[in-house]
């Protein structure tokens, strides 16, 4: 059975590491948010849309227009030509230009004159690229915006660059609101999916087994597709709590139900006369009637760390004298339980305020199963009892074979056993290394178990309140 809040994610972001890349941090940015990669979506289909109905549009235009004004606009250049006179008149060119925005160059044998000197003459206006517009008509030795006088003087008329000096203007302006509509276009976006957030810490709350908030759904009494997904989800949790409390609750029912008749099968056998013939079938049975019942104590506490309800019944207890007790205690199991190599932290540890039967419990877990799996030709287990930064580390460390790699993050489970044959040899159910998770939880501290080469090393990281 899997144990809720046991499972551990990894994040293969880089985007919150100082270390990382700046274009590591932004491709993962990019390729982890569904935000971002929506709104360049939007941006990419923009600049995408617009840039083809300008290019259509201007196609068009160009198709459509040049035909159509090409005579208006030769009939104007030719009254130009006429208003400037032959020869060119200097005066009557400048007042053109003065007139209008465009330039104008004068050359022949007698003038020699441009409008605006200062400035170079456009690559628009160059020969060879009037030559490739088609608005020019070289078949009959005739430009649009290029006249020749009766004395052989020869006109250029050109746009005034000074008309388009307000583009750049135009062109910020543009970039601008593209950005502000982006930026709209991103809020909208963020908005719409914000219920997504709610999803994930709403199914991550699940998963820590916490039911009692549901994820909010937005638009309740008409939700769109994320709001039915919240709904779902909410409903998958609410069918999960109950599967969860039928189950609890039936092994708090079975367990309460098995003591009765294990307390009297217990009393009848220690009844039994000890007689040499029945002395070995009655300590085998006492023997067994003893695991039944620290498995069905082992089960009703569990479900009661398990339970929203915890309850600790906390005192200042000091940890090393507890440690030696339960050391004691372990010895009629296990006959080397007195080899246990125990190591307190140099220095009085300070009272700590723990539940103590609880603490016991754990102690007590940890020692049973280094000294069920230790190898009896290695060095005994040790157990180390230390305050760190106000946390006090008990760690329990065997000289066995350790554990496979990919059992350790499932070890700590309840009734999960990386042994699937379950022989007496090697230990109960599979419920001491999740008790001393619950009860390390429980303080509001956490479990740890590592291979220790050889060996396993479990640590139970406990604060320390005075």
């Amino acid at each position: 059975m899997r144990a809720w809040g046991a499972a551990r994610f990894h994040d293969p972001q880089c985007k919150h590491d100082p270390d990382c890349p700046w274009h590591r941090r932004a491709r993962d940015a990019v390729g982890y948010s569904l935000h971002l990669r929506l709104v360049l979506v939007f941006m990419a289909l923009a600049v995408t849309v617009a840039i083809v109905f300008m290019a259509g549009m201007q196609k068009v235009v160009a198709l459509g227009w040049k035909e159509a004004a090409r005579p208006l606009l030769m009939d104007y250049v030719d009254r130009l030509t006429a208003e400037i006179g032959s020869p060119p008149s200097i005066e009557r060119a400048q007042a053109i230009a003065d007139r209008l925005p465009v330039t104008l160059r004068i050359d022949g044998p007698q003038v020699q004159w441009d409008s605006h000197p200062d400035r170079p003459r456009p690559d628009w206006m160059s020969d060879k690229v009037q030559r490739q517009d088609h608005w020019s008509r070289e078949d009959t030795g005739y430009r649009l915006l290029h006249r020749t006088t009766a004395d052989g003087h020869h006109i250029e008329f050109g746009l005034n660059a000074l008309s388009w000096d307000k583009r750049p203007r135009i062109a910020w302006g543009t970039l601008t609101v593209l950005l502000l509509l982006t930026a709209l276009a991103y809020v909208y976006v963020r908005h719409l999916l914000r219920p997504l957030d709610d999803i994930r810490r709403g199914a991550q709350r699940f998963g820590r087994g916490e039911f009692g908030e549901v994820i909010p759904v937005r638009h309740a009494h008409r939700p769109d597709e994320l709001g039915q997904l919240a709904a779902t989800i909410n409903t998958m949790g609410e069918d999960i709590h109950q599967m969860l409390e039928a189950k609890r609750a039936l092994l708090l029912a079975m367990s309460h139900e098995l003591r009765s008749p294990l307390t009297r099968a217990r009393l009848n056998t220690e009844l039994l006369p000890e007689t040499a013939e029945v002395q070995a079938q009655r300590a085998a049975l006492l023997r067994d009637l003893g695991e039944m019942a620290r498995l069905i104590t082992d089960l009703l506490e569990s479900e009661r760390l398990a339970g929203r309800h915890a309850a600790l019944q906390r005192e200042p207890t000091d940890l090393a004298a507890l440690a030696r007790e339960v050391v004691t205690e372990l010895e009629p199991r296990h006959p080397g339980a007195q080899a246990v190599a125990l190591h307190v932290q140099s220095g009085s540890l300070p009272p700590c305020t723990v539940d103590r039967s609880r603490v016991r419990l754990l102690m007590r877990n940890l020692l049973d199963n280094s000294l069920r799996h230790n190898d009896p030709a290695a060095a005994p287990p040790e157990m180390h009892v230390r305050l760190h930064d106000g946390v006090v580390e008990i760690e329990v460390r065997d000289y066995g074979p350790g554990v496979p790699p990919e059992h350790l993050p499932h070890l700590a489970q309840a009734f999960y056993r990386p042994d699937t044959a379950r022989q007496r040899a090697t230990g109960g159910v599979g419920l001491g290394l999740y008790l001393c998770r619950l009860v390390a939880q429980a303080h509001g501290g956490s479990l740890q178990v590592r291979n220790a080469d050889p060996g396993l090393a479990v640590t139970a990281r406990l604060p320390c309140a005075s």
